[in-house]
């Protein structure tokens, strides 16, 4: 199974907060170790472009301290956290005082020449669940493991029979979006859980701050307040 890493510096995901529109070109395979200074971003697509209920990869090991983006095929897709127990519905549901993710339904046409992305920050190695709480993708089989402990029995393929079981697909609560970026989590109808929505650029959950991260065939957009302040020590300068 095979899994993109990039290692990026501490600088350069800096001065790259944000408003980030990444390209539809595909990432890079391949890994990257990190070292002091760097951070490594784990890359997960969110569904495909014919129409296959996948993360992919859809089970990943990941570092403290690690950041994961899920990047949106077309369709419309959801990144929502849940329990081992309960694979198609939010953790706050079942675990009280556990707030968890949830990416907003995530509408991306055939057409669209972005990508939207969403990305979690990892503060420790504890199993993380997810589920698309678009429709019965839960129970079709989209779901992934973040730190899946091979030694107990809660594995991905036992996460993937219990959600197949599911009578419900429930959607969970938007994190908040970022300052300087876009993307509105979608609305959900009936107990089913599908819904629609519009949602572009890049967020981040609350848990962690706004750091872009791309590829080499991604474009980097720096925020506005950056470059008006260059222009501002520009003009002076020349005055």
């Amino acid at each position: 199974m095979q899994f993109t890493t990039f290692a990026l510096s501490a600088l350069s995901i800096g001065s790259a907060l944000a408003a980030t529109t990444t390209s539809s070109a595909a990432s890079t395979v391949g890994t990257s170790t990190s070292s002091s200074g760097q951070v490594v971003v784990h890359v997960v697509k969110v569904g495909n472009a014919n129409g296959t209920l996948e993360y992919s990869p859809n089970n990943i090991k990941a570092n403290v301290g690690d950041l994961v983006q899920f990047q949106f095929a077309p369709n419309n897709h959801t990144v929502t956290q849940s329990t081992f127990a309960q694979p198609c519905q939010p953790i706050a549901l079942n675990s009280p005082g556990t707030v968890g993710f949830f990416s907003g339904f995530m509408p991306v046409a055939l057409t669209a020449t972005t990508t939207p992305t969403y990305t979690i920050p990892i503060n420790n190695t504890t199993p993380i669940w997810i589920y698309c709480s678009q429709a019965s993708h839960c129970q079709k089989g989209m779901v992934m493991v973040i730190n899946e402990n091979a030694a107990t029995n809660k594995t991905l393929a036992a996460f993937q029979a219990l959600a197949a079981q599911a009578t419900v697909n429930l959607p969970g609560t938007a994190t908040s979006v970022s300052s300087g970026t876009s993307g509105t989590s979608g609305t959900s109808s009936g107990s089913s859980g599908s819904g629609s929505g519009s949602g572009s650029g890049s967020t981040t959950t609350s848990a962690g701050s706004a750091k872009s991260t791309t590829s080499s065939s991604s474009i980097i957009t720096v925020q506005a307040s950056f470059v008006g302040a260059f222009v501002a020590l520009v003009a002076v300068v020349l005055l």
